[in-house]
């Protein structure tokens, strides 16, 4: 399967390079070195190169390296407006992928309400992110899983009265950056990458 992902993940970087924007780094946004870029990705230093797409140093062989090089294909020039957020329901053509973008992106999560508020400084560091101080939920935060495509989450917490539950908002213009099934992808990946920081 790895093969497959890789295969992938090679035809859309060399479209990338095909059609090599004279400004592709402003774009990203991200530091050239000739023909190489560098951006933080998912947490960790992330490299596109004509050879492929490198996390920390390592070559992706999976969906990571597709979800990366959608991004690089498809992002545009625009700024990102953060404000208002908005669900992923929300987003047009999004209506094939919302029953497994609740489950993979908010549902898997909410068993962890409570590690995840324990350990929200060490997670907002690793996204390059920061803390909402709109006073959402019990707590939030926003996270830059790519670096146009940041995630907007609200947690609460379990009480007497009602289970813990989490949402997980898009920014207003974010299908400008990636295609659908591609940002259904960021959330699922960002939750699992959420789950490592606190285990």
């Amino acid at each position: 399967m790895s093969d497959n992902f890789l295969k992938i993940q090679l035809r859309y970087v060399r479209e990338i390079y095909d059609k090599l924007f004279e400004d592709l780094e402003d774009y990203l946004p991200a530091i050239r070195e000739g023909n190489t870029f560098h951006f933080n990705a998912f947490g960790q230093p992330c490299t596109i190169t004509p050879e492929g797409i490198f996390l920390s140093g390592e070559l992706l062989t999976g969906g990571l390296g597709i979800i990366i090089a959608l991004y690089a294909r498809y992002v545009s020039r625009d700024e990102v407006q953060l404000l208002p957020p908005k669900a992923f329901a929300q987003i047009k053509g999004s209506q094939p992928h919302q029953g497994a973008f609740r489950v993979r992106s908010e549902q898997s999560l909410v068993p962890h309400v409570g590690d995840i508020r324990k350990s929200m400084d060490r997670i907002v560091r690793a996204f390059d992110g920061f803390e909402n101080k709109d006073g959402s939920g019990d707590f939030s935060f926003t996270l830059f899983p790519l670096p146009k495509v940041p995630l907007y989450y609200v947690f609460y917490c379990a009480d007497e009265e009602f289970p813990a539950s989490v949402t997980c908002l898009f920014a207003a213009n974010a299908e400008s950056f990636m295609p659908i099934d591609g940002l259904a992808d960021v959330g699922e990946h960002t939750a699992e990458k959420i789950f490592e920081l606190i285990t």
